[in-house]
């Protein structure tokens, strides 16, 4: 089994959505189950990609680790969710000729699929005197997203056959900027290893104010961001071997980067940080706010980039299994069935999926928080989120070993969503899983299936947030 067959398992299988388009709390079980409110929420290595300023807060544990904190998550606004289901559970199933036409018309959405998977191999956050709090991590991210117009849908499952290319007269082939414009397929996969750090800075009486920075070495496994407007095409994808993409006769091109080998062979790398600061108002109120993502990453291996051209016709039928991430990435990307004529290139440079939180916490009581809210994607890249998401979180202790969580959110592609969390918490040990909607669990239309889970999460010494 390839790496794409992997991941794409991962991102859906767990999930039994803007690339998903991705935010960054599917990896911690707790604030999944808020529907990803976690800006004053997080503490220790979990404020790592939200807000690193948590760190500095005083009275949390010494010392919090965890392994293997993973999550997923699978939405779609026009799939039905036995469309859905059957992309998780009968990939090798191919598709029937009434199947290709009912999905050639429920993909042409601009969210027709979201989906995300993180791992959260290792972390470690520690309290020390003075220093205030550090924290380690190695997290996976995995992210999708689909948006399709009429044409490129059609295409996408329908191949030769599609009605752009029967009724289009000889010689009179649009280019692809005309044919596919409100299109975007984005993929990405990437490894972090993550190091955070926050302080206090003030400590008064009834105002404490922390500030907090994150840096992370990334490598990038693989990335494709394809994105179609009219008069701009922006394509290019960046593979690891893993993913065994034919490459035909680009590979012997001397230009043309070509990485070879086994197992998770990065193809890019890059640099993010994160900046944020926190404050404590009396007794009850947080606040926060936090830049996440900043940086770039570089891509070099098995690189390929497109123009604008004529409007290529497939040799192939499109799509023809229900393992669509492998196939539509060897279509959209640089498969021997490709759509665009694709160039080789030596280096392709790439922002990171730079976001802007905000949020608002209420402490009511020793066993009930609630909180607020909102974050805002600052680009347009594979791997953010389509659209700014607004989210109201409650964690509730009915009893010392037990919290409950959940809220209501909307926005970044994935619609309105009702989040749930059971959480097993004593001083020391905490374990848990969620989803972010109950609802998409159940309902036939706009489906939101999502997991996450933690189970060995420890935290030492202090008082236990």
């Amino acid at each position: 089994m390839n790496l794409l067959r992997l991941t794409s398992a991962l991102a859906l299988l767990l999930a039994l959505p803007t690339a998903v388009r991705a935010q960054n709390e599917l990896s911690n079980f707790t604030a999944t189950g808020r529907g990803g409110v976690a800006t004053t929420f997080a503490s220790d290595y979990q404020a790592i990609g939200i807000n690193p300023a948590n760190l500095g807060r005083v009275g949390g544990a010494t010392v919090a680790f965890t392994i293997g904190e993973v999550g997923a998550g699978a939405a779609s606004q026009s799939l039905t969710r036995q469309q859905l289901r059957k992309f998780i559970t009968d990939t090798n199933q191919p598709l029937t000729a009434p199947e290709k036409q009912a999905l050639a018309v429920a993909f042409n959405s601009g969210n027709a699929l979201n989906l995300n998977a993180d791992a959260t191999t290792l972390a470690l956050a520690v309290q020390l005197p003075v220093v205030g709090g550090i924290a380690i991590s190695n997290r996976v991210r995995t992210a999708g997203h689909v948006g399709l117009n009429k044409n490129a849908a059609d295409i996408l499952f329908l191949g030769k056959d599609a009605p752009i290319y029967t009724s289009t007269a000889a010689g009179n082939v649009p280019l692809v900027t005309e044919a596919l414009a409100g299109t975007e397929m984005q993929f990405s996969v990437l490894n972090e290893f993550n190091l955070a750090w926050g302080t206090r800075l003030l400590d008064l009486p009834l105002f404490q104010l922390s500030a907090g920075a994150g840096y992370r070495h990334i490598q990038g496994i693989g990335i494709v961001d394809v994105r179609v407007q009219p008069g701009n095409l922006q394509a290019y994808s960046s593979m690891s071997p893993v993913f065994d993409i034919d490459y035909g006769s680009l590979a012997a091109n001397p230009n043309f980067n070509l990485r070879t080998g086994s197992g998770l062979n990065p193809v890019g790398k890059g640099h993010g940080f994160d900046f944020g600061v926190a404050a404590e108002v009396g007794k009850t109120m947080r606040l926060g706010l936090a830049v996440t993502d900043i940086g770039r990453m570089t891509w070099t291996g098995n690189l390929l980039t497109a123009n604008d051209q004529k409007l290529k016709r497939l040799k192939s039928s499109g799509v023809g299994s229900y393992n669509f991430i492998k196939e539509a990435a060897e279509i959209f990307a640089s498969g021997s069935d490709s759509l665009f004529q694709y160039q080789t290139g030596q280096e392709r440079r790439a922002d990171l999926p730079t976001k802007l939180r905000a949020g608002a916490g209420l402490r009511l009581s020793e066993y009930v928080e609630v909180g607020l809210d909102v974050t805002v994607p600052l680009n347009e890249v594979a791997g953010n989120i389509t659209s700014p998401f607004v989210g109201a979180g409650l964690d509730y202790k009915p009893v010392k070993w037990l919290r409950l969580s959940s809220g209501l959110t909307a926005g970044a592609g994935y619609g309105f969503s009702v989040p749930l969390g059971f959480t097993l918490a004593t001083s020391f040990y905490e374990a848990g899983i969620s989803t972010r909607d109950v609802a998409g669990l159940l309902t036939s239309e706009h489906p939101y299936l999502s997991v996450a889970g933690g189970f060995l999460r420890f935290k030492l010494g202090g008082k236990s947030n």
